[in-house]
């Protein structure tokens, strides 16, 4: 995948009223592909962070060594600078974005709601568990282990910021994390709002409804989305994806929400 140069990897946060969005990309990715559903709900008044994850935004090479524990970390701090400054805080995120949601929501039963999308709960690849192991003899996933391009809008690949190159670590790292939340699952009872491409290629195609059953919540919903790909926030629903976001939190935040 490309780094154009039009697009800014870099971390974007907006100050607004007392409602939070946090907003989490995935791998190996950036803010490239959070930043633009976080403008949209800072125009509506929301408090946004969309943090950059370590390893991620700079060169493949940054990611070889970073743990999943510093992820958490950089989202932990990106929560608590929106608690400190919000009444209700939303966290939501992209693949592996979706799985620091979920565990953010398992440590912390004060945020408000969770919106995990194209959620990693599994992978659709049955090497992945081979990857902590394979990760110290190759370094980097080979382009043909790759899934195919499976977004609907031909310009979507223009809105991604990415590695063109997967460290092999990372993907270890996101397994590893992959199986500590599917542990705590059951744990979370935040209202949840899950959101799939059913043209996705990256997770397995039953990833929503999976995670619909295991986790503890009783307010929650699977969105399917007929013309996305793993990357839903870029994609061609991309905008109705922010809107019916923005209603969800609204609506738990006792707040009427108009997109």
């Amino acid at each position: 995948m490309p780094r154009p140069e039009h697009l800014d990897p870099s971390p974007y946060a907006a100050d607004g009223g007392p409602i939070g969005s946090l907003l989490i990309h995935g791998f190996p990715g950036s803010p490239a592909e959070t930043r633009p559903m976080g403008e949209y709900l800072a125009r509506r008044g929301l408090t946004v962070r969309c943090p950059l994850l370590p390893g991620h935004g700079t060169r493949p090479e940054d990611l070889i060594g970073v743990r999943w524990q510093a992820w958490a970390a950089a989202v932990e701090a990106a929560l608590a600078d929106l608690q400190a400054r919000c009444q209700h805080v939303f966290v939501g995120g992209l693949s592996l974005g979706s799985l620091l949601t979920l565990w953010l929501g398992a440590q912390h039963p004060e945020v408000r709601g969770l919106l995990p999308m194209a959620p990693a709960i599994k992978i659709d690849n049955p090497l992945v568990p081979l990857t902590v192991a394979l990760r110290h003899v190759i370094k980097y996933v080979p382009q043909a282990a790759l899934p195919k391009e499976d977004l609907a809008d031909p310009e979507a690949a223009d809105r991604i910021w990415c590695y063109d190159r997967t460290p092999m670590w990372g993907a270890g790292e996101v397994y590893r994390l992959q199986r500590e939340v599917t542990r705590v699952l059951p744990e979370i009872r935040q209202p949840v709002l899950i959101f799939q491409g059913l043209r996705d290629t990256s997770v397995d195609p039953q990833a929503a409804q999976i995670l619909y059953d295991r986790i503890g919540s009783s307010d929650k919903e699977v969105v399917w989305l007929e013309q996305s790909g793993h990357n839903l926030l870029v994609d061609a629903e991309r905008e109705a994806v922010w809107a019916r976001s923005y209603e969800w939190m609204m609506a738990r935040a006792g707040q009427g929400g108009q997109a």
